[in-house]
Formats: C-alpha cells, structure tokens, sequence
C-alpha cells in the first residue's frame, strides 16, 4: 500500500502550516520548504481549499492559512482530501462482505483509519515544539 506524492506533500504542508496557523502563507513559499513546484502544489492547495481545511487568500499578499478550527485535524481528513474516501481493497470476485479475504482487509483498513483519525497536526506541532520551528524558521 502507498499514498501518492500529493499526500506526502499535503501532510508536510499541513504541518508547516499549523506551526505557524495565524500566519497567511504563499504558495511560492510553501513550494520551496518542499522543493515541489508551485504549480503542482497549487492543486494540493486547491483539494486542502475544497475539503475545508485551509483557507485560500487572495490579493500581493495573498497565499494559504488554517482554518479556524485547525487543531481539530486529522491525518485521515487529509489523506482523503487528496486520495478518496474509498477502500484500498476492492475484491476482483465480488463476493461482498461475505468474502473471509475482503474482511480481513477492511478490518485492517479500518485499524488504520483508527490511527490516522487519532493523530492531529497539533499534536505533532505540539510534540516536536520548538524543535520543527527553528527547521522551518
């Protein structure tokens, strides 16, 4: 299993972003912590707008900034924000939720799902502290 290169780069965004949450951030400036082009970011951005997790600001100081309610954010929110909400497992038989195969699997999805849901940016910003803003300062 592999989430794609846009969910890495949402996940690092997302973390600089709630290091520094009252802080509107530019695109460019987003871009070059990650060594990712802006234009390619920019549609990360536009999914992480979409799902109501950040807010888009417009104007020559313009750029991204979290929501209010941002330390109330999960991996899961934003891994599905950039890949789905659909399973990672689709059984090629079809034998629905009969299938000993197709349980196991869903049963380790939703293990998964658990963990994703109960980490927080705000609670990695919290745990490394000072550590990850002198990195990204």
């Amino acid at each position: 299993m592999k989430y794609s290169k846009a969910t890495d780069y949402a996940l690092h965004t997302m973390l600089f972003l709630s290091a520094f949450p009252a802080e509107t951030i530019s695109v460019q400036q987003l871009a070059e912590r990650q060594n990712v082009s802006p234009t390619y970011l920019s549609k990360i951005l536009t999914n992480l707008v979409k799902a109501g997790m950040i807010h888009s600001i417009t104007g020559v100081n313009g750029g991204y900034r979290l929501r209010s309610n941002w330390q109330e954010i999960n991996f899961m929110d934003i891994i599905q924000a950039i890949e789905g909400s659909s399973s990672l497992f689709d059984c090629s038989l079809n034998h629905g939720p009969c299938c000993p195969i197709q349980r196991v699997v869903l049963l380790a999805e939703e293990k998964m799902e658990e963990q994703l849901r109960s980490q927080t940016m705000s609670d990695l910003v919290r745990d490394c502290g000072s550590t990850y803003n002198r990195q990204y300062s």
